[in-house]
Formats: C-alpha cells, structure tokens, sequence
C-alpha cells in the first residue's frame, strides 16, 4: 500500500446505481433521448434524463431536489458527464420535462425499448397488455392548451374514488420488461383502451421486426368484445373471458358436470402456480358469430382464494332454506296429511342446502276437565321434524366451479395446447407487478406537477426506470438458470427468483474514494455476498 499511497480528495456511496448506470448505457438511454429531443440547454436532455432514473431506482422522487442528490455523488461515473449537480435544478428539469413531453414520451420509451430488446436479445413474441391507475392529490384545472393527460376522477384502481387520477397503460414482454407506455385521462375505460391498442399494436410491433400475425397479445378480460375481437384480424390474442359471458358460465359448468378433465399437474414453469395443481377442459365458444378455443382450467389454489366467496354462498344458500322451513306447517290430526307434508318438505331445498323430513307420532291430552277415575283422555298427532342439511354434491361442484376460470384464445393448438396457453395467460402477472413499482410511495411518493403534460414526461421515467428494474432482475435469473446455482436471498435463504429490490441492498454503503488525478477505488474490499451478485448481474460487453 505504501508504494501505491492513495490521496483521498472525494469519497462517494453510489451503492447500487453504478449498476443500474451500467444498463442505462447498454440500453443507450442517453443517446437515444439526445437523439429525440433537440434542446440547447447546458446539460443535455439525455443526461438528466438518466439522473432522474437513477433518482427513481434510488427510491427518492424523480424530481425532489435532484441537484442536492446527485452533489455527493460521482456523476462522470453515474451520468458519464462531469457537469456540476447544480445543472440538475429545477427549471432544467422542468423544461426536459416540458420537451419530452412536445416529442413524445411513449415515442422514447418504444425507441429505448428497441435499444433494450436488441442488446439483451429479449423475445417479443408474446406482449401482454395492460392499464392501472394512479392518484393525484391537488384540484389540477385542465387548461387544455397542450392536450396533456386528463387529471380527473375515474374508476380508482387504488380504492380512492375521492382523489383525482391518471390511468397508465403499457406493453411488456419477458415476463415484465416495458416495451411501450403512455399515459391517460383519469376517466379511461379499459374496453376502449384495448380498442385502441388493437388498433395501433400491429405497428408497434413492427418496430421490434414483428408482423402481423407474428406474436400473441395478451390481455385481461376487458379486452374480450365482439368490437374488439373484430379488431384483431390474424393477431393472436390470449384473454380471461369475462364471467359476465352467458359462455363464460356455460362452459364452467359443462366442466364441472361432465368432470372431462385433462390433468396438468404441478406447471413448474408457471412461477405463479405456487405449488397448485391444475386441470383443464376445453372446447369451442361462439361469440359475435365466430367461433373460438376456450379452456377451462381448474386450480386447487384458486379454490383456497375464493374460500371467502364460497363462505357467502353458503350463508345466502343457508338463510334462504331457513326461510323456506319456517313456511312449512309441521303439526298434523291425521297421518295421511302428514306423510304427504313430509314428502312436500324433503323436496324443499336451495342452492347448497336442503330440508331432511320425518314424521313423528306424538299424544296430546283432549280438552276438558280430569276424570274423577281413570286416565285422562288423550289423541294422537303427527309432528314433522325438520332438519337442515348441506347438499355434498351441489357443495362439491360450487367448490369446484369456484376454482375455474375460462381463457379464450384464437391460437391453435398445435402452438399453443392448454398447458402451454395457462403459462402464456399466467405471464400477465408480470404487468401485474410492474404497476406495483410504478405506484411504490417509496418511489413515486405523492405527485404533485403544475402541468398535467409534465405527469405525461414523469410518467416516461418510471416506465424507463421499471425497464431497468426489470432487465437487471431478468439477467440475474438468466444466469441462475445457466450456471444451476443461487443467490443468497432474505434470511440468509438462497434464491433462484432474486429481485432488483435484493440488488439494491446488498450493495449499500459501497464506498468509493477517488484522488485529485480522478482516479478511484473501493475504500471496503467487497462482500463475498456482493461478488456472487455482481457475477449474476454482468452482461456481455458494450
């Protein structure tokens, strides 16, 4: 160490984002951005771009306070220019913000994504699509002078129907990473955004060398109506179909009735099953005069889930039974009339239960005073006793039908057979996740812009942000999947599913020192932990 003294003139903690630096690079986000938005600023656009996705995946709001930041920090290293961090302010970002937006945010993001696709050889064949929303705190009066998204009330995917919101809506491929993302009004509807997709996906793909027919869509069940299936053409899609369908309950029931089941067993591949255990039926439905593939599946987990809504099917089954045995007459004078009241109450029943009936002969004594000698007079009466019980059969198919659902598709089987279609469908659950970063208080905290149109430009740097997150984890994975060995994950259990939220603790409080030549080094050797990740996370050479 003596021969090699090192002056420390700066020290610097840059933890994780050194990393995510690294795939911003690779991904050419700067460039492309610098590419896209001319502006004669001192800093370039594709530079505070990248600050704000660094800020994000940093967990602070991409806005707050972005030059006090990025003071402390390396930015030669982090942004690849050595600016000072007094040109991240306000008004700079402000207008990167307002210049985005006059391009095109959803423009970048695709444009980037191509970038992404290319590099980290990602299969696009199968897109899923998708929309949230996200609350707003604020009155946010439109102007309307720009045509920026609609701050207003809508459905609340949040469960806050008292604030304003915006809706989002993205495209992603590989299990989660964003290849397209826009922003809209608040008051959206989700039929109509698919509409619209329908209308535009073939282009899109096009950019990624995709044509039509080429991938599949993938999309809720808000997609599925006779509008928009119209719209698909030779596009193959992948869809819940709604249980508002009069198909939808018939062919469930059909399922459950005939019990002609394939079984699927446990998917291993379905990273989503958690163990369940699966079995399908499919046949042919018709909707608007065309006729589709239809699967229903059944899953044991799914039963579990829904145990709450069997439980309210039960009670509902229950007080109305209760209700029909409190019509019933159950005190008889003659036999006959009570045999055949037996007979009408065991064939009163509801839904899950039914009246069990029997007929039992009981004495009375007869009006009048007691006999000085003797017994009292007496007469014989029939008593119905009713009984209540659970119907194990319709008990059993509700249980059962309540583990179903139904997927409909245009793609034939000898591309996709149920197994392969339920693994297809169950990749949605990536976008799922995805809209979970996206709204992350610890990322996104409360938004509060003056102009709608800059929500539109912040809306960019999340979704860039989010392909980041998603492209690190989808390496790592890829790795583990190769190399048949995993990583230390939560509790000092190892994992094969590692997370970009474990890359971001693992390496905290990496310390950096660097001389008054600009040289640097580590001033803490690094963890044995921190190396295995490091390895995981490395990509081929720019």
């Amino acid at each position: 160490m003596k021969a090699n003294r090192f002056t420390i003139a700066q020290v610097h903690t840059h933890n994780h984002l050194a990393i995510a630096a690294a795939y911003c690079r690779a991904i050419k986000v700067k460039e492309t951005v610098n590419r896209l938005v001319p502006s004669r600023m001192e800093v370039d656009p594709g530079t505070v771009v990248v600050a704000m996705l660094l800020d994000t995946l940093g967990g602070r709001s991409p806005l707050y306070r972005l030059a006090d930041t990025f003071e402390e920090k390396d930015l030669g290293l982090l942004l690849g220019s050595s600016i000072p961090a007094s040109s991240l302010n306000d008004t700079n970002v402000g207008r990167v913000l307002d210049a985005i937006f006059e391009f095109g945010a959803s423009k970048i993001i695709t444009e980037v994504a191509i970038e992404a696709v290319r590099f980290f050889d990602i299969d696009v064949s199968v897109v899923s699509y998708d929309t949230t929303s996200t609350s707003v705190w604020g009155q946010y009066i439109q102007s309307g002078k720009k045509g920026g998204p609609k701050l207003t009330y809508g459905h609340s995917k949040d469960n806050r129907p008292d604030l304003k919101q915006f809706m989002t809506e993205m495209l992603c491929v590989g299990r989660g990473v964003p290849i397209f993302g826009d922003t809209m009004d608040g008051n959206s509807s989700d039929k109509k955004r698919n509409n619209a997709m329908l209308s535009r996906i073939s282009s899109i793909m096009r950019r990624f060398g995709l044509g039509e027919g080429a991938f599949v869509y993938v999309a809720d069940s808000a997609m599925v109506s006779e509008e928009n299936l119209a719209l698909l053409g030779s596009t193959g899609f992948v869809s819940r179909l709604p249980a508002n369908f009069k198909a939808c309950k018939e062919v469930i029931d059909k399922a459950v009735s005939t019990q002609e089941w394939v079984p699927l067993g446990r998917p291993a591949e379905l990273e989503s099953s958690k163990g369940a255990t699966y079995k399908a039926r499919e046949e042919l439905v018709e909707i608007g005069g065309v006729s589709y593939r239809c699967v229903v599946y059944h899953s044991d987990s799914y039963d579990r889930r829904k145990q709450k809504a069997i439980e309210s099917e039960l009670k509902r089954s229950l007080d109305e039974i209760e209700a029909l045995r409190k019509t019933i007459e159950v005190k008889y004078y003659c036999r006959e009339d009570a045999i055949q009241a037996c007979l009408a109450a065991n064939r009163q029943h509801s839904a899950l239960h039914e009246i069990r009936a029997h007929v039992v002969q009981r004495q009375s004594y007869r009006r009048g005073r007691f006999p000085k000698e003797g017994p009292r007079a007496t007469r014989d009466y029939y008593e119905l006793e009713l009984k209540i019980q659970e119907r194990p059969e319709k008990l059993k198919q509700l249980k059962e039908r309540s583990g179903c659902f139904a997927i409909l598709t245009n793609v034939k089987e000898d591309k996709l057979d149920s197994r392969g279609l339920l693994k297809t469908y169950k990749g949605q659950y990536g976008i799922e996740s995805d809209f979970v970063f996206l709204k992350d208080p610890m990322i996104v905290n409360d938004l509060f812009l003056k102009k709608s149109e800059r929500i539109e430009a912040l809306g960019m740097i999340l979704v860039l942000a989010l392909m980041i997150y998603r492209l690190m984890e989808r390496q790592m994975r890829m790795y583990l999947a190769e190399e048949k060995t995993p990583l230390p994950g939560w509790a000092k259990r190892s994992t094969d599913r590692p997370t970009s939220f474990m890359v971001s603790t693992v390496f905290l409080e990496i310390l950096v020192g660097k001389d008054h030549r600009g040289k640097s080094c580590l001033l803490r050797p690094l963890e044995e932990r921190q190396h295995q990740f490091l390895r995981a996370l490395i990509f081929p050479p720019l």
